[in-house]
């Protein structure tokens, strides 16, 4: 099979069929093999029904329902599970994402060797204030955070090479950095594309302002876990040894003070110095046990399952 398109969606009904017809056109113009894996991450409208009805007519067609709203770095997730085609394009069900960057997406993945392709929403027909602004600033961070070298990361539209999607892990809300996460697993071929953003034609967005609070947040996640995520132990046994030497430093030079210098002085307890000695090192055990606490929940973590899934359609 040639292309996996997966659509995660909360509450679109009225874009599936039209969203559905475009993308079965675009494929079969260009006679490539394919499949649509819609991921109704628990509406509350007809779109499970009408997803339904296009299973029903549409063999290509395939459908996951959630049992509720689990988010979406859990549906796609769900969805990367189920893709069977070389190349997996995910898109928006809100009709923004335009289905005829499709086959230029695919080349790049194909032809090109690329690993990643991610659109780049460069001309917007959103809010400038409510979200041009805030998402230019949010990619600058990510770019300089991350090292990679995108211009929209939030962008839904993305083709990735099957091995991809099949060897990351999207959880939590890190749908935002899955370019990121491809780095860190090896897929550094990462490249990215104009495509043609579009106003909104049905409906209200799902995510407001606070997208871009958790999307810094989730920023800072991955970056330590990127760097940290398999040794905890090196951050905070490092910060262990700094607050030990500090604290070592300072009890040291109260001791040969007291007992060289000024033995006649002040009690060592009436002097600032003790106590600052005495909280680095209380901090610097703590740096320690956490440490130890974090390599010891890594060798013993157990997947969870982070969804759960009510129903399936045409998926084997």
């Amino acid at each position: 099979m040639n292309i996996s398109v997966v659509i995660p969606l909360l509450n679109e009904q009225e874009s599936l069929i039209e969203l559905h017809d475009w993308i079965a056109n675009v494929m079969q113009s260009n006679r490539f093999s394919y499949e649509i894996i819609f991921i109704d991450d628990g509406s509350t409208d007809h779109s499970w029904k009408t997803i339904t009805k296009l299973a029903e007519k549409d063999s290509n067609v395939k459908g996951i329902r959630f049992l509720k709203n689990f988010g979406k770095s859990q549906a796609l997730h769900a969805g990367f599970e189920k893709a069977k085609g070389n190349v997996v394009i995910t898109m928006d069900a809100d009709l923004q994402d335009n289905p005829n960057e499709i086959p230029e997406l695919y080349n790049m993945i194909v032809k090109d060797g690329f690993d990643l392709v991610s659109g780049w929403k460069k001309k917007r027909y959103d809010s400038v204030i409510s979200k041009n602004l805030p998402s230019k600033l949010f990619n600058w961070a990510a770019r300089k955070t991350s090292g990679v070298k995108l211009n929209d990361f939030n962008c839904g539209l993305k083709a990735y090479h099957i091995n991809v999607v099949k060897n990351i892990d999207v959880n939590g809300e890190m749908h935002r950095y899955i370019p990121v996460l491809s780095k860190n697993a090896g897929f550094t071929k990462i490249g990215e594309k104009i495509v043609q953003h579009q106003a909104r034609k049905y409906g209200e967005t799902k995510f407001g302002m606070d997208r871009f609070i958790h999307g810094f947040l989730d920023l800072i996640t991955i970056w330590f876990l990127s760097r940290f995520g398999k040794r905890p132990m090196h951050l905070f046994g490092a910060l262990g040894v700094i607050m030990f030497i500090i604290g070592f430093g300072f009890a040291f030079y109260l001791g040969v003070d007291k007992l060289f210098l000024n033995p006649t002085g002040r009690l060592i307890t009436q002097r600032p110095q003790f106590y600052l000695s005495l909280s680095t090192m209380v901090i610097g055990s703590q740096f320690f046990i956490a440490g130890f606490l974090g390599e010891l929940i890594l060798r013993n973590k157990q997947d969870k399952k982070r969804y759960l899934i009510k129903d399936e359609l045409n998926l084997s």
